[in-house]
């Protein structure tokens, strides 16, 4: 144990002498102080003795209520004050936030092999630059106010592929050195393991709700969820804690609509844990945010220059990068005439034919794509079924190949250039 009077407990002994200070100038003695914070007489003694362990939260809590002293401020110190003593809680769902990767907690590989990036996790699976924009900034002063000792929420609403979750990712690293944990609740279900653990969460844990509509969206204990989440963004013994999430948009107008006269209000706590804790993230990079992943790609990521080189005009950029792998993906488990028509697209882009491709062209050019086998299996609908199986989306809105209409001209397939 440390001695605070050797000054090897920096934390700790500001704690006391905030907490002696509050006493002394609320003239109680520490019978009456442990009166009015529901304490026994030597809870109180041993918090305040220079020769005693460290006082737990609860007791901190109590304490800085009685005295009107700031609560999170204390519980801070005495926070500090466990790291200093090495007897920091590791208890509560999760673990170090620096033993996970964020391919485990749903964001995106956006393509195969390693791309010299400071966040390439294992061959496979790599990110490339991250190029902050505007959302990246609130994020940035939630984490610092967690960090602080002030539990919050951030939901972020997005549409697919947006780059939420990276988002997320980047922005909770500067807790992992302060030994912050990371909570992502989906065993056995995404909300039955929130609504089990919940009041378990410990101090200093990140809390991971990626696709919040899993959590907040389901019907038997959703409510439940942001209660539970409620209570513990309000609790002084769990905090300080940062829950993060994501969501769609139409997800965001579900929750947050009020219902019609005499129906039944199914979101009213999801509604009220939201409000005022949800953050847009645009679909496109605008100008300044391009620029800066241009820099990127020319200092080298190939990935960032490879996507560029497409969604520049429309600013689309972390929708091609997550649906890179997805279209590749596609291709590559594709049924013979859904992967002959692309083939047949590919090669026509290779030989100089435009962008946009006529149906008729395609669908007559595929049959030499396939093998005799192949062919002799084709049923009399198999160009109807291999173009709806091609237009299934994939991340990001985006898909193999997609019907178009030019102006003035008769319907078109148009091909992802990736392909």
């Amino acid at each position: 144990m440390h001695d605070e009077e050797s000054g090897r407990a920096p934390a700790l002994a500001e704690l006391r002498r905030r907490l002696t200070g509050g006493m002394a100038r609320s003239r109680m003695n520490q019978t009456q102080l442990a009166a009015r914070a529901g304490l026994g007489r030597t809870t109180v003694s041993e918090a305040l003795s220079p020769r005693k362990p460290l006082p737990s939260r609860e007791t901190v809590a109590a304490l800085a209520d009685a005295l009107k002293l700031p609560v999170q401020e204390l519980l801070a110190l005495q926070q500090a004050a466990a790291d200093e003593a090495g007897t920091a809680p590791t208890g509560g769902p999760g673990r170090p936030l620096g033993q996970w990767e964020p391919h485990d907690l749903e964001v995106h590989p956006a393509g195969p092999g390693r791309n010299g990036s400071r966040s390439d996790t294992s061959v496979g699976q790599v990110l490339p630059g991250y190029v902050a924009r505007a959302h990246d900034g609130v994020l940035a002063d939630a984490v610092r106010n967690a960090a602080a000792g002030h539990s919050g929420l951030v939901v972020l609403v997005g549409s697919s592929s947006t780059g939420k979750t990276r988002a997320c990712w980047e922005a909770v690293q500067p807790l992992a050195d302060r030994g912050w944990r990371l909570w992502h609740p989906f065993d056995p279900t995404r909300a039955q393991a929130a609504l089990d653990d919940l009041h378990r969460v410990g101090p200093r844990t990140v809390v991971w709700l990626n696709e919040a509509q899993h959590y907040f969206g389901d019907r038997a204990v959703g409510e439940q969820i942001a209660a539970a989440i409620h209570r513990l963004l309000v609790s002084r013994e769990h905090g300080p804690v940062l829950v993060l999430g994501t969501l769609w948009p139409e997800y965001h107008h579900q929750y947050m609509a009020l219902p019609a006269p005499g129906m039944e209000d199914l979101h009213s706590r999801v509604r009220e844990v939201l409000s005022g804790r949800t953050l847009n993230v645009p679909d496109a990079f605008d100008t300044q945010a391009l620029a800066a992943a241009a820099t990127l790609a020319k200092s080298g990521d190939r990935l960032l220059e490879d996507a560029l080189t497409r969604a520049r005009s429309d600013g689309r950029l972390t929708q091609d990068l997550a649906g890179a792998p997805e279209l590749l993906n596609r291709y590559q488990h594709a049924g013979p005439a859904a992967k002959a028509l692309l083939e047949a697209a590919m090669d026509a882009r290779r030989l100089g034919v435009g962008l946009h491709l006529p149906q008729a062209f395609l669908t007559d050019a595929a049959p030499d794509y396939l093998t005799d086998t192949d062919y002799d299996q084709l049923t009399d609908d198999w160009a109807e079924r291999a173009f709806a199986e091609l237009a299934e989306p994939v991340h990001g809105k985006q898909a193999p190949l997609r019907r178009t209409t030019p102006p003035n001209a008769t319907a078109r397939a148009r091909p992802l250039q990736r392909c």
